[in-house]
């Protein structure tokens, strides 16, 4: 993905605060309606989720900062949707903000989120979700001075992904096993 069209998603639509409609998908994505989603009820998304997973990813809920197991790792790998599975974002895009959440620069894929623009709690801001289960990731700002290829902070929740560490590819087989 190319740094201007990262930029783009943006440009002229929430952030521009010209966007009309408040879901905003992503360029190329699909949407759960469209047939390629994770589609469950209340109910199976309650027996499959632990409270505090059910609360951020189902109901929009936020994690206290500085609590999450991902927001000070360093460790290589792909980070998926806690929910469904979907890859959403690498540690290659990772980076410290000290803002309390782990914070990416890009997706993986823009295909994999989509954006909603979000009113709640009195403030104007760009929801993340999975494009694949509709679950609630966290938050994306623009122009905060960071110095990312993209401008963007993607301030995600923990709970709301897991981390699937690299494989050391330095480490034959033979060396894992003994």
């Amino acid at each position: 993905m190319s740094v201007d069209k990262a930029m783009s998603i943006f440009g002229n639509s929430i952030f521009g605060h010209k966007a009309q409609d408040t879901a905003v998908p992503a360029p190329g994505a699909s949407s759960a309606a469209g047939g390629k989603g994770v589609e469950k009820t209340d109910a199976q998304w309650r027996e499959e989720l632990t409270p505090e997973e059910y609360h951020v990813l189902r109901q929009a809920g936020t994690e206290r900062p500085y609590t999450g197991e991902y927001w000070d790792t360093h460790t290589a790998g792909v980070y998926q949707c806690r929910a469904c599975g979907t890859e959403l974002f690498t540690s290659k895009e990772k980076f410290d903000s000290h803002c309390g959440w782990p914070s990416f620069w890009a997706p993986l894929a823009e295909g994999n989120v989509r954006y909603i623009h979000d009113r709640t709690l009195g403030m104007d801001r760009v929801e993340v979700r999975c494009a694949s289960c509709d679950s609630h990731l966290g938050h994306v700002f623009e122009g905060e001075g960071f110095g990312t290829p993209t401008d963007q902070r993607f301030c995600i929740n923990s709970i709301s992904i897991r981390l699937v560490p690299q494989e050391d590819s330095q480490v034959s087989g033979a060396e894992r096993e003994n």
